[in-house]
């Protein structure tokens, strides 16, 4: 089990116009389709605690207050294949029940099924982290798992 548990399980994508973006407990993962041959100067972006804006060639992409906080020191951009920006944001609160409905207020909400998968993958991730001699990336899950599952840590040993 030396792979991350996502490559593991796979990701759970939400769509959207520019292309996709997916979390896990401790990061969100934004990927933007850009025009092939972008080069890295002609990108605009910024990453706050808060918000972000991304521009290409001039032309805003992607801008707007972030649907939680992240850690600004630790976001990243790539531009991977000078087709796609691939944008890393870390999570202030990586738990379970951090579940991000939107990647920004108001704008570029998962729909029901994909934000219900996207809870179900995060509590697995969570028992995984608890459980680590246990592989729970096929693991199937049902009943209340809404923000994070049951919490088991009150339980003696």
């Amino acid at each position: 089990m030396s792979a991350p548990f996502e490559e593991r399980s796979g990701v759970v994508p939400c769509g959207t116009p520019w292309g996709r973006w997916y979390q896990t407990l401790e990061e969100v993962f934004i990927e933007v389709r850009v025009p092939p041959g972008t080069r890295a100067k002609d990108v605009r972006c910024s990453l706050r605690s808060r918000h972000i804006s991304l521009a290409v060639c001039g032309q805003e992409l992607l801008q707007g207050k972030l649907f939680d906080s992240t850690v600004t020191d630790e976001g990243t951009w790539t531009l991977e294949d000078r087709q796609m920006i691939r944008i890393v944001l870390t999570k202030t609160n990586r738990d379970a029940g951090n579940c991000w409905t939107s990647l920004l207020e108001n704008e570029y909400a998962a729909d029901p099924w994909v934000q219900d998968q996207m809870q179900r993958k995060l509590t697995l991730e969570r028992f995984q982290r608890e459980n680590p001699g246990f592989d729970f990336s096929g693991a199937e899950i049902s009943g209340n798992y809404s923000k994070g599952g049951p919490d088991f840590s009150s339980l003696e040993n």
